[in-house]
């Protein structure tokens, strides 16, 4: 476990929904809402969270006083972010994170959520990379249900199907990652973690095959790939071709960057942008098996 983990959740806690980059609309928020307040939770929802300012749900003043009140907050337990699209760097550095080094709360949330993940993980603090408001009513029951589980301290293992492409092995260290091209954003700033004894995930949405290319270069050539123990690939949703093909498969290249680094990497992982978004504890220690059977994530 992280240094700085949040406490568990228990019936009658208070969860607060707030959306910190892209505007969403009233139905989800109160689909949301109704779920969690099933499952034991009181729910608050953010005084800018239906708002709408152009691309955004409100303002970035008013994106971060949201956020900032719900750290404030001395009631609220975890932060769900409601969706993302863009817009939580242009807050990040206007939120006091104070009160969550003093009493640390889950954030929620994937995609351009990462940003917060980011900052999070530099501070030892742990987080949720789950699914968000926005896809509840489409995502696949264990989705929901290892959100669930992890905000209330629940086991929340997670095996999947052996992979053609993955590269076998068993490993242990802190879970980090995210959406890989806010990780590829964040190299070389004052939020690029420290990646030594890591399990690094990465997701990705709409990208182009050469881009992930670029991107795993960057992470290679900053000396993120030399220091991680194991990879693990989710859901790499969409992928974009050139008119000229590129002539390599997602898998064929992001396993040209490991063939003189003899770490296991698994494919296929159900997190992501995809409907099985399972929930992924992210600053946690964990072990990762990948075989001929299975792949095994499992928290230490």
């Amino acid at each position: 476990m992280s240094e700085k983990r949040p406490s568990v959740l228990r019936a009658g806690d208070l969860i607060y929904i707030t959306a910190p980059a892209k505007a969403i609309e009233e139905e989800h928020v109160l689909f949301a809402k109704e779920l969690f307040e099933d499952a034991g939770f009181r729910v608050m929802i953010g005084q800018y969270c239906l708002g709408r300012h152009h691309y955004f749900s409100g303002t970035d003043d008013e994106r971060q006083a949201d956020l900032q009140f719900a750290i404030d907050h001395p009631e609220v337990r975890a932060i769900v972010c409601a969706r993302g699209g863009y817009g939580c760097v242009r807050i990040l550095d206007r939120v006091q994170w104070a009160g969550m080094l003093r009493e640390p709360k889950w954030i929620i949330g994937f995609s351009d959520v990462t940003v917060f993940h980011q900052r999070l993980q530099r501070f030892g603090i742990s987080s949720i990379h789950g699914t968000m408001v926005l896809n509840y009513t489409t995502n696949s029951s264990e989705a929901i249900n290892t959100m669930i589980s992890a905000i209330r301290g629940e086991n929340t293992d997670i095996q999947c199907a052996p992979q053609i492409f993955n590269k076998h092995g068993l490993v242990s260290g802190k879970l980090v990652g995210g959406n890989l091209s806010i990780l590829y954003s964040l190299l070389g700033t004052d939020d690029q973690i420290d990646f030594t004894d890591s399990i690094l995930f990465v997701e990705d949405l709409a990208e182009h095959l050469y881009h992930i290319d670029r991107m795993f270069y960057a992470l290679d050539k900053s000396g993120v790939l030399d220091k991680i123990n194991g990879l693990i690939v989710g859901g790499m949703t969409d992928l974009e071709d050139t008119d000229i093909p590129f002539g390599k498969s997602v898998e064929e290249i992001i396993l040209g960057h490991f063939r003189y680094r003899s770490i296991p990497i698994a494919f296929g992982f159900p997190a992501g942008h995809i409907a099985d978004n399972r929930a992924l504890i992210l600053g946690d220690r964990c072990t990762l098996e990948v075989s001929a059977q299975q792949t095994v994530l499992s928290y230490c």
